[in-house]
């Protein structure tokens, strides 16, 4: 019989937590293979560790991941993926959006045999801010078209893998994570399943705009060198620029048309050095970015850090 893992980051969610574990065990009680949940508290500074340790002592499946600090969604996510046993392993966020009623679902379809089992948002129009669903649309045309790897527009981190695609995961060391992309980019067989996000239980989202903003910066120059070669082009087009500003100065300096009086040098210096200076710091500050995340990537340091580590069980 497959044992079933789920992976569940949580961060100050103390008050939302039971109730989306309440929802959860409900729908692991109707299904018939051996199952644990694995939250991951992600440095939270509220009440969340004792209601995951209630959670834990009333429930035997719940196994408790505690990081040393915040380090993030996508590095407590990470954890919980290094560290799930079981041949189904599904993540879902513990604010009780992602419907646990769609988790058989995904069980049979990984037994039909697909390695992952993508859930993609139906309804963000409804659901979610009109800014939110403007910038997340832009951000996957973007990403979809400088990228090799195609990301599935509206896909949350609510999926189901297979113990191999999981292992094929786990083999990707890189520091700046961004899982929609690398799950994506590891090509196993895959299907979207359709759900309706729903409201959140309590309290407010984690995920402010700078935290977005840097799980787009790491899509962007994790997955593509276009920053780079749009650097080269504003280059070239400056270059352009110059080239014609040199042009019109001979010609002024030729012609010598009346009413045109241009002081000598000022002008040719003056464009020369803007355009220059405005190449070099576009190019200088993508390359500055691409060094940054190679520097932080050859320092070796773990994505996460845990203060325990849940024992090792066997199904």
């Amino acid at each position: 019989m497959p044992q079933i893992a789920l992976v569940i980051p949580v961060y100050n969610e103390a008050g939302v937590i039971e109730l989306t574990h309440a929802k959860i065990a409900q729908v692991l009680n109707s299904l018939p293979h051996p199952c644990r949940i694995y939250y991951v508290d992600d440095g939270s500074a509220d009440g969340t560790a004792a209601s995951l340790e209630h959670l834990a002592a009333q429930d035997e499946r719940v196994r408790i991941l505690t990081l040393s600090r915040n380090f993030g969604h996508q590095a407590a996510l990470t954890a919980g993926l290094d560290t799930a046993e079981g041949d189904i392993v599904i993540s879902l966020d513990g604010d009780g959006q992602h419907p646990a009623e769609k988790i058989p679902e995904m069980v049979n379809l990984v037994l039909q045999g697909y390695d992952i089992v993508q859930a993609q948002r139906m309804d963000e129009a409804d659901r979610r801010p009109s800014f939110k669903k403007i910038t997340s649309d832009a951000f996957y045309r973007l990403i979809n078209r400088i990228s090799g790897t195609r990301i599935q527009p509206g896909a949350a981190d609510f999926r189901a893998l297979s113990r191999p695609a999981l292992e094929a995961l786990k083999s990707m060391p890189e520091y700046h994570r961004f899982l929609r992309g690398m799950i994506a980019w590891i090509g196993f067989k895959s299907v979207i399943l359709p759900y309706h996000e729903e409201k959140r239980m309590a309290g407010k989202s984690k995920y402010s705009l700078a935290k977005m903003l840097r799980l787009a910066s790491d899509a962007v120059f994790s997955f593509s060198l276009m920053p780079l070669y749009i650097g080269l082009s504003v280059g070239g087009l400056f270059l352009l620029l110059a080239a014609a500003q040199i042009l019109y100065v001979l010609f002024i300096f030729i012609a010598k048309p009346a009413n045109v009086y241009i002081a000598p040098g000022w002008s040719s210096l003056m464009a020369v050095m803007l355009i220059a200076s405005g190449i070099v710091m576009i190019l200088l500050g993508f390359i500055g970015v691409y060094v940054g995340y190679i520097f932080q990537q050859v320092k070796g340091r773990p994505v996460y850090l845990l203060k325990n580590q849940p024992k090792q069980e066997k199904a």
